[in-house]
């Protein structure tokens, strides 16, 4: 009897982890259909190419079978906002071809632990973080693209350098050979109305325009990162190149993070 009840309940969890995996199979094609719509919507009004906006899947706090359906539906743009999260999903999923993005505030004495293989860090705002970044892909042998972080809210809960700094900043990265500044990344108020967003965006877009212009050696300035599931398609309207969207692929997390 007690074998028949344990094969009862191993059949039980196979039927379980099974509808499972169908299920999220499920929900995450039908939200990734629906992002792309929505994205494709959004270049239409502004005139552009959808294929100059690209999909970052958030992940954080998601599971790796998350990640991994995203994937293999095309999604193979993942952010993650943790270091250690970032290393344990990137060792589970290490033969899909990911490009990996760290979003998050990355600390420093972490920096070593991600720059040899991460395809762009979203958050740098102070020239200890750069530095040690440039030291670090220095020793690996490898150009790191990274994006200067502006608080263009002007929020105190909120990372990043002031507009008004944001040019100097730069320029005082000038020396820094082992790393790109590939543009600005901003995060946008969490307000009700996705218009509310826009002042924000586009102080973004005209700072990185104009820092363009400078033509500084190691920084192309092509990337604006500006746009997550509740503002994405306003941030397209005023050029993001890529967005951040979490919630509208994975769903509500049910976990802080």
């Amino acid at each position: 009897m007690r074998g028949n009840t344990a094969g009862i309940r191993d059949y039980v969890d196979f039927h379980s982890i099974r509808t499972y995996i169908s299920t999220l199979v499920q929900m995450i094609a039908e939200r990734l259909e629906k992002i792309r719509q929505r994205i494709a919507g959004a270049c239409d009004r502004a005139g552009r190419n959808p294929a100059e906006v690209t999909l970052i899947a958030v992940a954080k706090t998601f599971p790796p079978d998350a990640v991994r359906e995203a994937v293999a539906l095309g999604a193979v743009d993942v952010g993650e906002n943790y270091v250690q999260e970032l290393l344990s999903k990137r060792e589970i999923l290490d033969a899909l071809p990911i490009r990996w993005h760290f979003i998050g505030h990355l600390q420093r004495n972490k920096v070593r632990f991600i720059v040899p293989w991460v395809r762009m860090i979203h958050a740098v705002d102070s020239l200890a973080l750069a530095s040690d970044i440039d030291r670090q892909a220095l020793k690996s042998g490898s150009t790191v693209d990274v994006l200067v972080e502006v608080n263009t809210t002007g929020e105190e809960s909120k990372f990043g350098v002031s507009p008004g700094e944001v040019a100097g900043f730069v320029r005082n990265l000038s020396d820094l050979s082992s790393i790109n500044i590939a543009g600005l990344m901003t995060i946008g108020p969490f307000l009700p109305d996705p218009e509310g967003s826009r002042p924000m965006f586009r102080t973004l877009r005209t700072l990185r325009d104009e820092i363009r212009a400078t033509g500084q050696r190691n920084a192309s300035m092509e990337v604006l990162s500006m746009g997550m599931t509740g503002d994405f398609e306003v941030a397209i309207d005023e050029g993001a190149t890529h967005v951040r969207i979490g919630t509208a692929l994975f769903g509500s997390r049910t976990r802080k993070g």
